[in-house]
């Protein structure tokens, strides 16, 4: 018989790991005390609209396909998607008339960037050629890999390889020598939000974020994000795994530092290996009760870590369609992105905020009644244990009106307040509440060089046995794409412990696959 594996939580990175390991011939049973599958990556219905919650951007596909092809499945017939170009369309607060598109292709990209900065051109190469540089090394050395023990991290090789990547520096001053002009720099760095840290205080290599768009594209799944939810769940349920929906697990079962099952309504569920996908610190704190097993993650460790931001969602149903805005993603960026920026990591209220629309029903109608769009509204705010406000209803109040105002200013938006038929929102208090986001940040733990690599949660718990973990706050971070191969590496390494079968993951290179769509 088989051996069982249970995991906990149905987010990307638990469905994901589930797959893989009820295809590698594992009895899996997932727990999650929602009543859906994808964790934030999730969908909200309202009044005939309907609304990605949380992620909203597809990049690197062939992560996502990748998952499908495995179990010899073809992607199309669970995520179809296509490219989208230009990628999305940047305006400044201040010169709302002056909109600037970003795009794959070379020749238009080149003419937005001499248009912001003719003499910036080609330092844009050079940061592009340079980031490429040390993507292929932390692809190829760092972002597949985990880091059981020390010498897997300090060794020659490995060590020499990361050193060629100068990673003391921070995004800002990375780009700031190959990039003069402020707005320019701005919009390319400011992408380190995606994964929950400022530009001014983000390892320089997570620059690779927008370069991976520039080179490889960004794609739309057609139903929005939650069908990639949906065709996980699917391709787990058809392996022959089983989800248990509406069952919070109370405590990981543990008996001489060896995991064996889970708690769920007051009574054990026995397992062979338990997979944690509940966020990494909540789980520490709440779930791994055995203090021998914590290891370092103590109660006061994990207070005394850093979290990513926050944010604030306006899920609005209009009563129209959006026809003279070209793009299905937008941003807009305060002039003052900085000040902008500081605030959020202050935990002050923000008075020069910048935010970002999502119009998904521009690229599937079927996501708003016939006529309609639906906007997504996102905000990056501070995490709950940052911010020196309360969420309240004066809290909502206020970002929605500052949000408001200054979408009235950007063309096509002039008059969005008096075009909103239906609305909700996602605070920081959710993403806490419903989904175990520790102190309400986003993105997890917060990926400061002190918190990457060897240094973050590994996907194998440190002192105890057949319990690993997955998802944004483990290595090698948030983000869809890189919680999928967080997924890849937890698989792995339980594999490994189970069969004695060691993967070198020096080899395990998986190689950029065109799509043809």
């Amino acid at each position: 018989m088989s051996k069982k594996v249970i995991v906990v939580g149905a987010g990307v990175a638990g469905l994901a790991s589930a797959i893989r390991l009820q295809h590698a011939g594992y009895q899996v049973e997932l727990y999650e005390k929602g009543s859906t599958p994808g964790g934030k990556m999730n969908q909200i219905k309202l009044d005939g609209y309907t609304f990605d919650l949380g992620p909203s951007i597809v990049m690197m596909p062939e992560l996502y396909r990748e998952l499908f092809e495995l179990c010899g499945r073809d992607p199309d017939d669970y995520i179809p998607m296509e490219k989208l170009d230009p990628i999305y369309r940047a305006y400044f607060t201040d010169i709302p008339d002056q909109p600037f598109d970003i795009s794959t292709d070379l020749i238009q990209m080149t003419k937005t960037i001499e248009s912001l900065s003719e003499e910036d051109t080609e330092g844009f190469f050079q940061y592009l050629h340079e980031i490429y540089r040390r993507f292929v090394i932390a692809k190829q050395h760092i972002l597949q890999r985990p880091f059981r023990k020390r010498t897997d991290f300090y060794n020659f090789p490995l060590l020499t390889k990361v050193l060629q990547m100068k990673p003391y520096d921070t995004a800002d001053t990375f780009m700031g020598r190959f990039i003069k002009n402020e707005r320019l720099k701005q919009l390319i760095s400011f992408q380190t939000l995606y994964i929950g840290i400022s530009p001014l205080k983000s390892p320089s290599f997570y620059t690779m974020i927008p370069m991976i768009q520039f080179l490889y594209g960004v794609w739309f799944i057609k139903g929005g994000m939650y069908t990639m939810a949906l065709g996980m769940e699917r391709l787990f349920k058809e392996l022959g795994g089983t989800i248990h929906y509406g069952k919070a697990v109370e405590e990981i079962s543990i008996q001489n530092r060896k995991a064996d099952g889970i708690i769920v309504d007051g009574g054990k569920i026995p397992a062979d290996y338990v997979v944690c996908n509940a966020d990494f610190p909540y789980a520490m704190k709440h779930l791994v009760k055995d203090k021998a097993s914590k290891g370092r993650f103590t109660d006061k460790k994990i207070d005394s870590m850093n979290y990513s931001c926050s944010c604030f969602l306006m899920y609005l149903g209009m009563n129209r369609k959006y026809e003279e805005v070209d793009h299905v993603h937008t941003f807009i960026f305060n002039e003052k992105l900085n000040q902008n920026l500081e605030d959020i990591f202050d935990g002050k209220k923000l008075t020069n905020a910048s935010f970002y629309v999502y119009i998904a029903s521009k690229k599937d109608p079927s996501l708003a009644p016939e006529g309609k769009d639906g906007l997504y509204i996102l905000m990056p705010v501070s995490n709950i244990a940052t911010a020196d406000y309360t969420w309240d209803e004066e809290t909502i109040s206020y970002y929605r009106n500052y949000i408001l105002n200054e979408l009235k200013n950007i063309p096509g938006f002039e008059n969005v307040e008096e075009e909103i038929v239906t609305e909700t929102y996602t605070t920081p208090l959710d993403f806490e509440s419903k989904f175990n986001a520790y102190r309400g940040a986003t993105f997890g733990l917060q990926p400061t060089l002190d918190q990457s690599n060897h240094k973050r949660p590994q996907s194998k718990a440190s002192h105890c046995e057949n319990l690993y973990f997955t998802g944004s706050s483990t290595h090698p971070g948030a983000g869809v794409p890189i919680v999928l191969l967080s997924a890849r590496i937890t698989a792995q390494e339980l594999i490994q412990d189970d069969t004695g079968h060691v993967y070198d993951y020096s080899a395990n290179i998986q190689p950029q696959r065109g799509l043809s769509h």
